[in-house]
């Protein structure tokens, strides 16, 4: 499989050629343009509970799509995220990694997306009540609106609220106050997310709650 993200940060997007038998799956929608000559097969998003608790509780659909290159020759196909902003992958080897609700945008067949509750904190934090944790071996593809930073964190980092997108499952997340109350209400920083041990985040320059909130003002 070769692949590589074009248009970054802006317009990232995936162009992907996949070899003869292989295949690749993504999110619904996530297809832009492919070879005619690719098999589709929509499935659910795992059993009937898990699909639809990963659409209710993750943002995520309900049902997948698989791509598979049945000839005997390479074959392209294009796949994007439904925001503008960057996109990043990540290779697990039997390990796992969490993301933000909506990040996720394709995989390899190894992977297994599964729904965990990840505390009312977290949901506050504008980050969800559950995490979508994708785990096993093979490559993930995630996105987010606006860039994305990486950051090693040693000890605790804060990052303000619906701009975390991806950490290492290990880390602990707290939800705080930016500062002392007054602090926080006069400052418009409110509540943040306070993240604790050892291991990679990666954040989002630009969040779609500050979006929306910068549209209302005009409206």
């Amino acid at each position: 499989m070769k692949w590589s993200i074009e248009g970054a940060p802006a317009f990232a997007h995936i162009q992907m050629e996949l070899a003869p038998g292989e295949s690749i799956v993504t999110e619904s929608g996530a297809m832009a343009s492919m070879s005619a000559e690719l098999d589709m097969k929509a499935n659910m998003n795992g059993n009937l509970f898990s699909a639809l608790a990963k659409k209710f509780l993750s943002g995520e659909s309900f049902f997948i799509s698989t791509f598979t290159n049945g000839t005997t020759s390479p074959k392209k196909i294009t796949i994007t995220q439904g925001t503008p902003g960057d996109m990043r992958a990540v290779d697990l080897k039997d390990g796992s990694v969490c993301l933000q609700p909506g990040a996720y945008i394709a995989s390899t067949e190894g992977i297994k997306l599964r729904t965990r509750f990840a505390g009312f904190g977290s949901l506050i934090a504008r980050e969800g009540l559950f995490r979508l944790e994708a785990e096993g071996t093979g490559t993930v593809w995630y996105g987010a609106y606006g860039g994305m930073i990486e950051k090693e964190v040693k000890g605790s980092y804060i990052v303000d609220t619906a701009h975390l997108v991806s950490y290492d499952r290990h880390l602990k997340l707290k939800t705080q106050l930016s500062g002392d109350l007054i602090s926080s209400l006069t400052s418009g920083e409110g509540f943040v997310t306070r993240i604790e041990g050892n291991g990679k985040i990666v954040i989002q320059t630009r969040s779609v709650h500050g979006l929306a909130g910068w549209i209302n003002r005009y409206l």
